[in-house]
């Protein structure tokens, strides 16, 4: 049996192809009650389903909210893209997820599909670059939104677009007073902060605030800002801990994933934490409830941050204003037993 056409539809209810295509299709312009009860209990009875292109050029939307993040299989992603989710199904909109391997090139194909999918607006959570790769991606959401397009970022700012910003530079300041407060002077910290954005403002604001009490930092290296870049750091660290004379050192690494990478590093040579080296990480990750030692970190509102994002998304699409989307949010340093600290939270 052929699949029956909006045509049909208006047959069966005695109406014009146009009623049947303003009811269905959800424009503004809507008929009766009774017409409208009468043309979805003809579709019902026919069983037709409403075409998506059609329903989107009656009201001038798709319902579709495209979601960009650098790697979903990292928890900071996830927790941030399940908030969106949420909030982008409150709205009644439909979100499409890309993940881009934290490759830039990727990051601009997938905006540019979700622009051909005519995504009603995009949110492209992730650091930025401070190189041409963010000069291609600024470029590409400008195109978008002179189109009429809406977007959103999370983290930190392109051109005049609306952005939730983490709370990293007020993160890794508390942070560091903190473990000063525990007595700590010798810091290392790991980052990739001369490329990334998110690890060079966590780690200088960090940085500075040990500075400023007294402490001093020493620098380690990652060749990625990821697990296996903690992981690999593991060597430089147990040599510093094999020089230490019993002095307590502190390694910070710039995410929750890095300090568990470099633990793991660090169990494999031997290099019992928080005996040997006390380790600190940055956005208390759900999957930390399960990892021993607890890992003292810098909680960041991840799913809210995904949250904040696609409202700002809504605002634009409703033509209502939003001032600073990421303001309110904070950094709160959660003190556990990776710093040998008692568990608190």
């Amino acid at each position: 049996m052929p699949r029956p056409r909006l045509q049909d539809v208006a047959e069966h209810a005695g109406v014009s192809l146009a009623t049947a295509s303003r009811v269905l299709n959800g424009s503004a312009r809507q008929p009766g009650p009774d017409l409208v009860a009468k043309v979805r209990a003809s579709a019902d009875a026919l069983g037709y389903v409403v075409n998506a292109q059609a329903q989107a050029l009656a009201r001038s939307r798709t319902g579709l909210l495209g979601l960009v993040v650098q790697d979903i299989s990292d928890p900071y992603f996830s927790s941030i893209a399940a908030g969106a989710q949420v909030a982008a199904r409150e709205h009644g909109l439909q979100l499409l997820l890309a993940s881009t391997d934290r490759d830039p090139a990727v990051e601009l194909e997938a905006v540019a599909a979700l622009v051909a999918h005519r995504a009603d607006a995009i949110v492209v959570v992730g650091t930025r670059r401070d190189g041409p790769e963010d000069d291609a991606l600024d470029a590409a959401l400008t195109r978008y939104r002179d189109s009429g397009g809406h977007a959103v970022l999370v983290g930190q700012p392109l051109g005049d677009v609306r952005t939730v910003r983490p709370p990293n530079a007020a993160g890794g300041e508390a942070l560091a007073v903190d473990l000063l407060r525990l007595g700590l002077r010798w810091f290392v910290v790991l980052g990739r902060w001369e490329t990334w954005a998110t690890p060079r403002e966590r780690s200088e604001a960090f940085t500075r605030a040990v500075a400023a009490g007294g402490g001093v930092v020493e620098v380690v290296p990652v060749a990625e800002f990821s697990r296996d870049g903690g992981y690999g750091a593991a060597a430089a660290v147990s040599d510093l801990v094999e020089r230490s004379h019993g002095e307590r050192l502190c390694v910070f690494a710039t995410s929750d994933v890095m300090a568990i990478g470099l633990m793991a590093g660090l169990r494999e040579r031997g290099v019992r934490v928080p005996d040997d080296v006390l380790v600190a990480g940055f956005d208390d990750i759900p999957t930390l409830r399960d990892h021993v030692p607890a890992l003292t970190t810098v909680r960041v509102p991840l799913e809210e941050m995904g949250r904040r994002a696609v409202l700002a998304a809504v605002a634009e699409l409703d033509g209502e204003e939003l001032v600073a989307p990421d303001g309110g949010l904070t950094a709160e340093v959660v003190l556990r037993e990776s710093t040998g600290a008692a568990v608190v939270a």
